[in-house]
């Protein structure tokens, strides 16, 4: 069909992107590095000099807007944005392919509404001078329509490259008709009240995200049809909202505890626990089961995150799990209740989020989150026990004492890094965010030094990695912040409050209520996007009605976990077929096992506020 007549372009077409992919990739991935230097120099000089840099905060948080702003390009280049592909994953070839491109073009058309309005804000932000540095603050803030500005750059060479020429009008044209039909809708809409609440925020959102369209994009999409087309608010507000939701320094923790995962996983740190586990518990039935529920909560008290504990672990005990006759459904299955049972183990992203939008101690989080995992490892373990307490072990040799000494002792750099890490936070050395970075120094050396397992060529792409993942979460957060302020104005979260406190059967109704609607929440939308929603609308009426902040974000983490690894839909259990090489069908059925006992660890995590409170500082 005209192949030389097209290549050449197309080619071009390919150059172009790979060239602005580099611009992008590149100061993506130094920033990653400037943040890490900067603050750990701030640690140094405050904690060992007791000479605080008093720019050091400034300048961090200057350079972590570029930073998510440019991880959000990256994610969008390689087209990792968060999104539910259930429904989509069901469609035909042809109708996935549509919903592909019908996506990249709601995402384009967010992009183009969002322009003008974030250079306004870059604007109006010149005015202002910042306090340490005495620079103009639209030099961070210019970071969001530079952003933006590739981001539409990315789209429309995306949307050039498609080859169906058919298929790409056709969403063009759905878009443009879907838009255009709101837009003439004003006249209808205004009057509606909170009704329109309904229609956007619960009918737009659902629309974009059963399509396919990219979470943040979905969210981008409710919030501001819903101002523009019911308000009189200027679209600048919600870029301001937005900016507010991803520039808030606490989550500067989330890039750098996703790049000390990696680490983790270069260094062979990972390999080292799961070595000792499996030593300790290899000749027992059922034993490298248990070694994955306890390496899992290892590793998640490091990484942060989700996929990196899971892409440590998998590899290296799936192939001996395997040969003992484990089947991959199986794996698969606890592979993801372990994902979901870790999630309040600290410094879980989702936790870091809770403390940056809600207001509650980071250290009482991460204090408070440590019992809550271990109350659901062992309702897994005991489900492990019960399945796997006929397991044939004769041909599986017991490990000698001086060979789970030799482990043991290779292992325990790897061990002691969690809790150098939590007591570095809860003995006030560093901050939530700054302690990510003694982390990274602690993996560096160990792998230069100790485990002789440093790939340099890695580095790079480790980087670029964590940027990508960051600017992904990070987009979702800005763009749920703008729909948590627009629910605020419009009187919503009074109602919410008054509906919730006047539930009959005080805590324990409002509990229950919570972990249906957060298991909900999490398998459609993912954690953190629920908590940056609902987590300042529920938290001030949990403390109404009595129940400890900290108790509630564990109980909400929990249930969203379950949501998050609960298949059909949600994501967290596809991510885990997907690191595990399993064909998603094999694992349905063994999982429901495991999520029932995760359930019921909930329920007893809930029952006793003693397992998230007793050990927290009065």
């Amino acid at each position: 069909m005209g192949g030389d007549s097209v290549a050449v372009p197309l080619t071009s077409l390919g150059r172009i992107e790979g060239v602005l992919g580099l611009l992008v990739e590149i100061p993506a991935a130094l920033l990653v590095v400037a943040e890490i230097v900067i603050l750990f120099a701030g640690v140094v000089s405050r904690y060992v000099f007791h000479s605080p840099l008093i720019w050091s905060d400034e300048l961090a948080s200057i350079l972590f807007l570029w930073l998510a702003m440019f991880g959000a390009v990256v994610a969008f280049r390689r087209a990792e944005h968060m999104r539910m592909t259930a429904v989509v994953a069901k469609c035909s070839p042809q109708m996935r392919a549509f919903l592909e491109v019908v996506g990249t073009c709601a995402a384009l058309a967010f992009l183009l509404m969002i322009a003008f309005p974030a250079y306004e804000y870059a604007y109006e932000e010149s005015f202002i001078t910042t306090p340490a540095l005495q620079i103009s603050n639209s030099w961070r803030a210019s970071a969001l329509p530079i952003g933006i500005g590739f981001m539409v750059l990315f789209a429309v060479l995306r949307l050039v490259r498609e080859a169906d020429k058919k298929r790409l009008l056709m969403a063009v044209v759905t878009v443009g008709v879907i838009v255009t039909a709101f837009w003439f809708m004003q006249p209808v809409l205004r009057p509606l009240g909170n009704l329109n609440l309904v229609i956007f925020f619960v009918g737009v959102v659902a629309l974009c995200v059963f399509a396919g369209v990219p979470i943040a994009f979905a969210f981008g999409l409710s919030i501001f049809s819903y101002l523009v087309l019911t308000t009189h608010t200027p679209p600048m507000v919600l870029v301001g909202r937005m900016d507010e939701g991803m520039s808030h320094l606490i989550l500067l923790a989330v890039p750098l505890f996703v790049f000390l995962g990696l680490l983790i996983e270069m260094t062979g740190m990972a390999r080292a626990m799961v070595a000792f586990l499996a030593s300790l518990l290899g000749h027992v039935r059922g034993g490298l089961h248990y070694v994955l529920i306890g390496a899992m909560y290892l590793v998640s008290g490091i990484s942060g995150s989700k996929a990196a504990d899971m892409a440590a672990i998998a590899p290296v005990l799936f192939p001996e799990m395997k040969a003992r006759g484990a089947k991959p459904g199986d794996l698969v299955a606890l592979l993801s209740a372990t994902g979901a049972q870790t999630e309040t183990i600290p410094p879980s992203l989702v936790l870091i989020t809770i403390g940056s939008v809600t207001g509650v101690s980071i250290a009482a989080l991460f204090t408070g989150g440590l019992l809550p995992g271990l109350v659901l490892a062992a309702t897994l373990s005991g489900l492990v026990w019960w399945r796997y307490r006929g397991e044939d072990l004769s041909h599986v040799e017991r490990a000698t004492p001086t060979q789970i000494l030799r482990t043991f002792v290779i292992a325990l750099p790897a061990l002691a890094l969690p809790f150098v890490i939590r007591a570095a936070v809860v003995e006030g050395v560093a901050t939530a965010t700054e302690v990510s970075t003694i982390g990274i120094v602690f993996a560096i050396f160990a792998g230069l030094l100790i485990y002789r397992q440093f790939d340099w060529s890695r580095l790079l792409p480790m980087l670029i990695d964590t940027a990508c993942l960051s600017g992904a979460i990070l987009l979702i957060i800005g763009t749920a912040t703008g729909m948590a302020w627009g629910l605020t104005q419009s009187g919503f979260s009074r109602a919410l409050a008054t509906m919730m406190t006047g539930l009959p059967g005080g805590p324990a109704i409002f509990i229950a209520v919570s972990i249906i609607a957060f298991m909900i929440l999490g398998s459609v939308l993912e954690g953190i996007p629920a908590i940056v929603l609902f987590g300042p609308l529920l938290f001030p009426i949990a403390q109404a009605v009595g129940v400890h902040e900290v108790h509630y974000a564990m109980i909400v983490i929990l249930a969203m976990g379950i949501g998050l690894f609960a298949p059909p839909f949600g994501v967290g259990y596809y991510a885990a077929c997907a690191i595990g090489r399993v064909d998603p069908a094999e694992g349905i059925k063994p999982i429901w096992g495991y999520m029932l006992a995760l359930l019921i660890g909930l329920i007893v995590v809930a029952a006793f506020p003693w397992i998230s409170i007793g050990f927290l500082r009065q």
